[in-house]
């Protein structure tokens, strides 16, 4: 019995050493900057405390400190000159077989309009005013009111307006049809284009968008948490989870102690795979939308980080990774 208990605590010393070595960010950091993914391009800002899936955010808003509204042409040029290298976008389809750019399920939150999002025509969309129901005093006054008339661009409207940048498209449902509609919409476009665009949402629609234009990079939360729960389980090997290919993965600051190779061989793993890697907020059981926000959020990264970053203040961030002076965007 002895014997075998040497022999076992032998096997386990080995098997910890192989997993040291094969994991340990050894030798010279990886070279480069990291990527800024700005979430919504530059938005109006609002207190995310006790937000639920259907709270209307327009009149949570913070008091403005710019003209920008989110998912619009205006905003995506400002978020690429304070610095993103991509611009995360929400769709939505419409019934002239378009797709909207705009964040909710439905228009009566932000706009002058009634219903469901999907249930109307580009050019219905198009005459509403996306800045209406803005307000940072309790409904007192509507800075953004009558500013916002024809700025809700539709998917194609945005790709030609900005043909050689890098997008990352939210699809609202889990409506599989939608990923089918995505991917004939993306599919025309030329394989070099279509490599600088990503796209994430429902479980299902994700997955028929996957299958129907397999070079793209996609993620649902449920292909998410299947790589990263394989690669915690296996990712001691020095090996890469099948499900972890050719993926969006978003990383919360939180859950990336427990990634093996966190991060440099992380990082390369993923690049091996075809996979694109954005660090996040950390992750407490909600949905996906924390950014890399304030400065505590930063500073949580590891230093010479050269992986990418999704946030929700380009404003801040982009300056903040190009060392310059700026006030933390909770004092703004």
């Amino acid at each position: 019995m002895k014997k075998i208990a040497l022999a076992l605590a032998l096997i386990v010393s080995l098997l910890g050493a192989f997993a040291y070595v094969t994991n340990a960010n050894f030798g010279p950091p990886r070279s480069g900057k990291p990527l800024l993914l700005a979430h919504r391009a530059v938005a109006q800002r609002f207190d995310a405390a006790n937000v639920q899936r259907d709270t209307c955010t327009a009149t949570l808003i913070k008091p403005p400190t710019h003209a920008f509204l989110e998912n619009t042409l205006a905003s995506m040029q400002a978020a690429f000159a304070f610095g993103a290298d991509i611009v995360e976008l929400d769709v939505h389809p419409t019934t002239d077989g378009q797709f909207a750019v705009f964040h909710d399920w439905t228009l009566d939150c932000r706009t002058d309009g009634h219903g469901v999002t999907r249930e109307h025509a580009m050019a219905e969309l198009k005459r509403l005013d996306i800045g209406y129901g803005y307000t940072a005093d309790g409904g007192r006054s509507y800075p953004f009111r009558g500013k916002g008339v024809g700025l809700m661009p539709s998917l194609d409207e945005v790709l030609r307006t900005f043909p050689e940048r890098s997008f990352l498209i939210n699809i609202k449902s889990n409506d599989p049809d939608e990923g089918l509609r995505l991917a004939d919409a993306l599919r025309p476009l030329a394989p070099e284009r279509r490599r600088s665009l990503m796209a994430y949402g429902g479980d299902q629609p994700i997955e028929q968008l996957r299958r129907s234009l397999p070079d793209l990079k996609v993620m649902s939360r449920g292909s998410l948490k299947s790589c990263l729960l394989r690669y915690i389980a296996a990712g001691w090997t020095g090996t890469t989870p099948a499900a972890c290919r050719r993926m969006v993965v978003l990383v919360p600051i939180n859950v990336a102690p427990w990634l093996w190779g966190w991060p440099d061989r992380f990082l390369d793993r993923m690049a091996a795979a075809d996979s694109a890697v954005f660090a996040i907020g950390a992750y407490r059981g909600g949905e996906f939308s924390s950014g890399i926000d304030t400065p505590e959020d930063m500073a949580r990264l590891p230093n010479g980080f050269t992986g990418g970053i999704l946030t929700n203040e380009i404003e801040w961030a982009g300056k903040a990774l190009r060392n310059e002076q700026v006030s933390p965007p909770s004092s703004r």
